[in-house]
């Protein structure tokens, strides 16, 4: 006979079952009530995540819109400028051009986080809205007849119609900066170091069978009319533009790349949005491969620091089928270049010297 307890009169054996299973019980409580709350924290994270790439994308529709906004009616009162004072055209045009410039470099910046929808939607508009300013600038009154002698007829019959000229060179209406770069050079290499300068944007022009290599961060690169050269680059912040190259090897990373008059080229990307081609063919894709002393720490602080695969999901905007474009493909294993290391340049923020064997 077991003893019972003075104060429940229920054997000892039977209250230490129950305390167990109260523990146990209670124990399983806790966790169910912290597996619950985890769950709670992440949907909430989630909504958080969300919410805030809505309202980032609604602050640039709005900014968007209100700048299109803008330019309609810039481009609507140039008639009236046609009728009242001809002489203020051109200007009141150079404006706009430069406007349309703005509203796409918006774009550029802000592709990163931006639904695919909204970037191909912005890029139609400012595609249709440098229509109808080309077709404005139809408006500015030609020159008077006047007699010239057959020399210079002739010399003027060679010229092509006069456009707007802006003050600086377009590449995809964007104007291409007056900024610090390396420019109308041939056989050589070119190393820039970036950390620790203030440079924010830096321009690659006219170089034929050189090796460029940029080290550390900055905010933007224009590249215009390369051949045969190799471009090393570590993280852009913004956007890389690029247009007029052929044979040539790029290892970029950047939020945005878009690529125009590509022929014949190997892009190394790592990138935030997809990479954009146009009016481009025989270009091959692979993943980032740069490496240097400090990379890691300017991908983190380009917000680079992550692969994201979209150096594979390349779109061609100048191909509309489901199927995928004939111009650019993946590049295949076997072909591509290893892990390339460029040499730390130290102290030396630029060097200039001739390329062995390119």
């Amino acid at each position: 006979m077991e003893e019972d307890s003075p104060h429940t009169n229920l054997p000892t054996k039977t209250l230490d079952l129950d305390a167990d299973l109260q523990k146990k019980h209670q124990a399983m409580l806790e966790r169910l009530s912290n597996r619950h709350q985890a769950r709670l924290d992440t949907s909430l994270a989630r909504r958080s995540d969300s919410a805030n790439s809505s309202e980032s994308t609604s602050s640039f529709l709005s900014r968007f819109s209100a700048s299109k906004q803008s330019i309609d009616s810039q481009l609507a009162n140039s008639r009236l400028i046609a009728t009242s004072d001809p002489s203020r055209l051109r200007s009141n045009f150079a404006n706009i051009s430069s406007s349309i410039s703005d509203l796409e470099k918006l774009v550029a910046e802000n592709s990163y986080f931006l639904p695919s929808y909204e970037v191909r939607s912005s890029l139609k508009t400012i595609s249709d809205l440098k229509q109808n300013l080309e077709l404005n600038s139809e408006l500015i009154p030609k020159k008077k007849f006047s007699f010239k002698n057959k020399a210079t007829a002739k010399k003027e019959l060679s010229k092509e119609p006069e456009r707007i000229k802006p003050d600086t060179v377009s590449v995809f209406n964007f104007k291409l900066p007056n900024s610090p770069g390396f420019r109308n050079k041939t056989n050589e290499t070119l190393v820039k170091k970036l950390r620790g300068t203030e440079i924010g944007e830096f321009t690659l022009s006219d170089l034929e069978s050189c090796e460029v290599r940029l080290i550390g961060c900055c905010n933007a690169v224009f590249v215009n009319r390369l051949k045969n050269c190799k471009v090393y680059m570590g993280p852009v912040i913004g956007s890389i533009l690029i247009e007029e190259v052929e044979g040539c090897v790029f290892v970029l990373a950047s939020h945005q790349i878009r690529i125009h008059l590509a022929k014949s080229c190997d892009f190394y990307l790592r990138v935030r949005s997809r990479p954009i081609i146009e009016d481009s063919n025989v270009v091959r894709f692979a993943p980032y491969c740069l490496d240097y002393e400090g990379i890691e720490m300017d991908l983190e602080k380009a917000g680079l620091s992550e692969e994201t695969g979209n150096w594979g999901n390349v779109d061609d905007f100048k191909w509309l089928r489901a199927v995928q474009s004939p111009n650019w493909c993946v590049l295949p294993e076997n072909e591509r270049v290893g892990k390339v290391r460029t040499e730390d340049i130290g102290s030396k923020s630029e060097v200039s010297r001739a390329v062995p064997g390119l």
